[in-house]
């Protein structure tokens, strides 16, 4: 039995979310059709919604309903610490931890020639100039411990240093309640490395 076309639409909209495959995206369309008609067309209106007012701070290049997003707007930020993430989600955990007082700038992704994405797509002279505006001491790298994550912290690390900006990595080592034992060689490695005296 061939699927109406819009069911079709639907399974094929899902599919563009992360981690969803094609049978996934079929069950939910089933699902949001027979159980939860309410409940599609409040998610319809709320992608609606986000996709025609959410868009990005010109300070920082989060997601914002403004022109500049409240984070920026905060005067009791350090407006002389700049933390680069790679996403939104990235800034939210390190505000979730509330030990950060300064601003962000989020680049939206991570070089990655491989797949075409080079400094201009990762927004690097809005990066620059956020930068280099005369308040900015330090740039706080904090994009992820993966392979290209560690390449856009040394690029940008690069950039900035000529700049005469002071450029700190977030550290790495063992988490929070981990035992050494079950800890991989390359983490122990690196909090070796980084270690601190105390």
């Amino acid at each position: 039995m061939k699927s109406p076309s819009s069911l079709d639409f639907l399974t094929e909209a899902l599919r563009r979310l992360p981690g969803i495959g094609p049978k996934s995206a079929q069950r939910m369309a089933y699902h949001l059709m027979q159980h939860d008609r309410d409940g599609a067309a409040l998610l319809a209106h709320a992608l609606a919604q986000a996709v025609e007012k959410i868009h990005h701070c010109e300070r920082c290049n989060t997601f914002t309903e403004n022109d500049i997003c409240e984070t920026c707007l905060d005067s009791s930020r350090d407006s002389s610490l700049l933390c680069v993430v790679e996403t939104p989600g990235d800034q939210l955990m390190i505000e979730q931890t509330l030990t950060y007082k300064g601003l962000y700038f989020v680049l939206m992704g991570r070089l990655s020639p491989l797949d075409g994405i080079g400094p201009k797509d990762i927004h690097l002279e809005k990066l620059i100039a956020r930068a280099t505006d005369g308040s900015v001491t330090e740039v706080v790298l904090a994009t992820n411990f993966t392979n290209e994550g560690e390449a856009t912290a040394h690029y940008i690390s690069e950039t900035m240093k000529v700049r005469g900006l002071k450029v700190s990595r977030l550290a790495r080592g063992v988490p929070v309640g981990g035992e050494l034992e079950y800890v991989d060689a390359g983490t122990i490695a690196r909090a070796m490395l980084d270690r601190r005296t105390t």
